[in-house]
């Protein structure tokens, strides 16, 4: 129930349904051009809801610092530097309190409340003809509601619920309301969330009121995409699958749905930051150009509504404070959005740590040799790392070439947006249910080859015959009805191509197998050993090890792809759970296993992080 202790903060929730979604600046980004008095606000018009969603977008803004700071400072690829705000440091080390600026419930009630209001009010009976005009926009307010109760969920382990919205004091002396667990509130919400799956997200015309530069339907976030991390997060990985693969082939749009990145730099060097003579000598310029890791970190983050792009959802921030809110994110990474002379600062407050520094430069690099025919493509080695850390982090060095320091910043919040999904982000989550179901082919198949027809052509000879069956029925990514929405001949990247180059086996339009040395057997053989190695484990080769050293491939694929961007922590802790939840290795395994990826990485907390307990913020 809520307590006397926290009464307050429903309290300054209750008055935000009131009043802050209507009152902002007249320079806002996200104001409205209505003249209407939005003090309990009409919701009976067809139009009327456009202005209330701004409210709720502007909900989301302040919480988007606490989502990235929450998410990232408390896993193990930032480091804290002498400049750290002791806030950020706090949540390094785990230590922590109420007092830390970072640790606020209330920036997602007030998001809660603020659709809690709509979801009460809104006429869901409007029509233009035969349609229901209300109901794509309805559904993707229930949809933003049940992202903040999970996120909710995730900082703080249980945590008070309620669907009414609070507009009177009595409402909070008179109702005890029910503390629940993340996977409680999976139980309440996600039920009548499934009566809009397959709905896309409403885009207003792609343009709000004040002709505003971002794009309406990026800031919503898909159902099946919610419901896909609620089953995940709880386990339920059948569900997590099915919802995932309704998103891919029912809902995002035709340039997502290939996930080709396909990005073309010629210039080799340019990119990667490897200089020429650090290059095998077999490398092949002209050949390696069109490699779909090579202008990853220039396009990733584009939100625009053509061409191939990743983003499927973020939080727009104002380009300076008097046109609204602002984030602390890119300035605590080393640029200064804000400043009218010099972005980059020198007091940076957080840099890449040393562990996710190894992870990308001891991850191999694929590439076609110089020395392939017309009739035999050659795929090699070279021991050169990730390319996406080029693309995250730049990087400059004072002094002499072997003694001198280097700078390094991140450069993902350039724009001064705060990413929540990416089309990459629903693949690996695909992958990690999949594997969890035991097609851990179909999971390394996400990382190699990407969805393809080759999954099911028989091609692909790691993919087994009831997988092949799977991704044609119970997972119809591959059905006769959908594999027209994956037959681009630039789709075929696997994620780990985005930094690793060439790791596919198909070559134009013809698949060889064997042709990439990136390889499910031999690249889980080595993952098997390391796991081994590090966690202390007896380590065969069932299928339960087979699953689990998948899962430890995806982990490393998380750190290479979303790094920085505020998930780590919640993909260590899922991660956690699922492997606590299998007894292959021993029910507190997966605790375990967190802890020892924190004293791996050198990372000193001050809480025993083998007990779940301590992986929560304390409740304000």
């Amino acid at each position: 129930m809520i307590t006397k202790s926290i009464k307050h903060l429903f309290i300054a929730c209750l008055v935000s349904c009131n009043i802050v979604a209507a009152l902002t600046s007249c320079e806002d980004m996200l104001e409205s051009d209505s003249t209407r008095q939005v003090f309990d606000p009409e919701l009976s018009q067809k139009t009327d809801s456009i202005y209330y969603a701004l409210g709720i977008m502007q909900a989301m803004q302040q919480l988007a610092d606490h989502y990235v700071f929450q998410g990232e400072m408390r896993g193990e690829l930032v480091d804290t530097t002498h400049y750290t705000d002791v806030n950020l440091r706090q949540l390094a080390d785990f230590s922590a309190t109420t007092a830390n600026r970072y640790d606020s419930a209330y920036v997602y009630y007030r998001v809660i409340n603020n659709c809690n209001y709509y979801i009460a009010h809104r006429d869901t009976t409007l029509r233009t003809g035969a349609t229901y005009v209300t109901r794509n926009e309805y559904a993707a307010v229930k949809a933003i509601r049940a992202w903040a109760y999970m996120q909710l969920a995730r900082v703080y382990g249980r945590v008070p619920f309620y669907t009414e919205p609070l507009t009177q004091i009595s409402q909070i002396d008179d109702n005890q309301y029910p503390e629940l667990t993340l996977s409680e509130i999976v139980d309440r919400l996600a039920p009548d969330l499934e009566q809009y799956s397959g709905l896309p997200v409403p885009d207003f015309g792609n343009t709000f009121p004040n002709q505003s530069f971002f794009v309406p339907s990026k800031l919503f976030i898909p159902v099946d995409v919610v419901l896909g991390d609620m089953y995940l997060e709880s386990g339920n990985y059948d569900m997590a699958a099915k919802h995932y693969v309704v998103y891919l082939t029912q809902v995002a749009s035709a340039n997502h749905t290939a996930f080709a990145e396909n990005y073309r730099r010629s210039l080799f060097r340019m990119l990667s930051g490897v200089d020429d003579t650090d290059l095998p000598t077999d490398y092949d310029m002209e050949k390696n150009n069109r490699i779909a890791s090579q202008r990853w970190g220039q396009t990733i983050f584009l939100t625009t509504t053509t061409g191939y792009n990743d983003v499927i959802s973020y939080i727009p921030l104002a380009p300076k404070s008097s046109q609204g809110t602002t984030t602390r994110v890119p300035m605590a990474y080393g640029y200064d959005l804000y400043s009218t002379s010099r972005q980059q600062v020198d007091e940076i407050q957080l840099t890449p740590s040393q562990a996710y520094i190894d992870l990308s430069q001891n991850t191999d690099f694929y590439y076609i040799s110089r020395f392939s025919t017309a009739s035999q493509t050659i795929v090699n080695t070279a021991q050169i790392g990730d390319f996406r850390y080029n693309g995250s982090v730049d990087e400059t060095r004072q002094g002499d070439e072997e003694t001198g320091t280097v700078t390094r910043r991140v450069n993902k919040y350039i724009m001064g947006n705060i990413y929540l999904y990416r089309n990459t982000t629903v693949l690996l989550h695909l992958a990690e249910a999949f594997n969890r179901l035991g097609m851990y082919d179909a999971a390394f198949a996400i990382l190699k080859d990407g969805i393809s027809r080759y999954l099911i052509s028989g091609d692909a000879a790691y993919i087994s015959e009831n997988t092949r069956l799977l991704l044609q029925t119970t997972y119809p990514l591959l059905s006769t009805a959908n594999m027209a929405k994956f037959e681009d001949a630039n789709a075929y990247f696997g994620v780990h191509g985005h930094g690793a180059g060439y790791v596919r086996d198909y070559n134009g339009a013809t698949y060889q197998p064997y042709l990439s040395p990136y390889q499910l057997d031999t690249v889980v053989a080595v993952k098997m050993a390391d796991i081994a190695a590090d966690f202390k484990v007896s380590v065969g080769a069932t299928r339960e090890d087979t699953i689990n050293a998948v899962e430890d491939l995806l982990c490393d694929e998380y750190a290479l792809e979303f790094a920085f961007e505020g998930t780590r922590f919640y993909d260590l802790c899922r991660l956690a759970r699922h492997k606590n939840a299998d007894p292959t290795y021993g029910s507190n395994f997966g605790s375990q296993w967190l802890a020892r990826k924190f004293q791996l990485a050198g990372k000193t907390v001050t809480k025993d992080l083998t007990d779940p307990q301590n992986w929560y913020l304390p409740f304000k």
